[in-house]
């Protein structure tokens, strides 16, 4: 398995191919349909956003409140295909990586190729193992969408699986 440092780097990038098991640790973000909808009525409006997108990866998640003593509840992926009207627009403005569940569209698959960028599979029903993995967590942008917040984690050995790498191998075959 390999143990990835974050953020996401294009020599990174370069190394990662679809199937391969992949321990994350680092910051990412967590954001799931009504954040990025939102994000893209920031981005329509030309106002800043309460955060950079450079480099960053989001986990497409909505963590649950934190029982005494951790840093996150369960946190387990939600299905990606929801905010495929959104990704390639974020993935062109430097966002480099994505966590989450489910196959992609062809716009955004030919967007992780022509941004060189990478997407991972994390697994379904596995959000207690995610949750485990996050060593701090803190709201970071609208926070009156509760769950939906965007929040910055720090996670380590934080598993997925490359399901689509920067030279197009994609783990679900399209």
């Amino acid at each position: 398995m390999k143990k990835i440092q974050l953020p996401l780097t294009d020599e990174i990038i370069e190394t990662l191919r679809a199937g391969e098991s992949v321990l994350l640790s680092g910051t990412i973000l967590t954001g799931r349909d009504c954040a990025h909808k939102r994000i893209c009525e920031m981005l329509d409006a030309g106002t800043p956003l309460p955060f950079a997108l450079q480099g960053e990866t989001i986990y497409y998640a909505g963590p649950c409140p934190a029982p005494d003593g951790k840093a996150c509840g369960s946190c387990g992926p939600t299905t990606s295909a929801r905010m495929d009207a959104y990704a390639p627009r974020l993935l062109d403005l430097g966002l480099k990586g994505m966590i989450g569940k489910g196959e992609r569209s062809r716009a955004v698959c030919d967007a992780v190729v022509r941004d060189h960028a990478v997407y991972f599979a994390a697994i379904g029903g596995a959000g207690a193992l995610y949750g485990n993995a996050v060593c701090k967590s803190e709201v970071v942008a609208f926070p009156d969408l509760l769950s939906e917040a965007v929040h910055r984690f720090t996670i380590l050995d934080f598993p997925c699986i490359v399901a689509i790498d920067c030279k197009g191998g994609n783990l679900y075959g399209r």
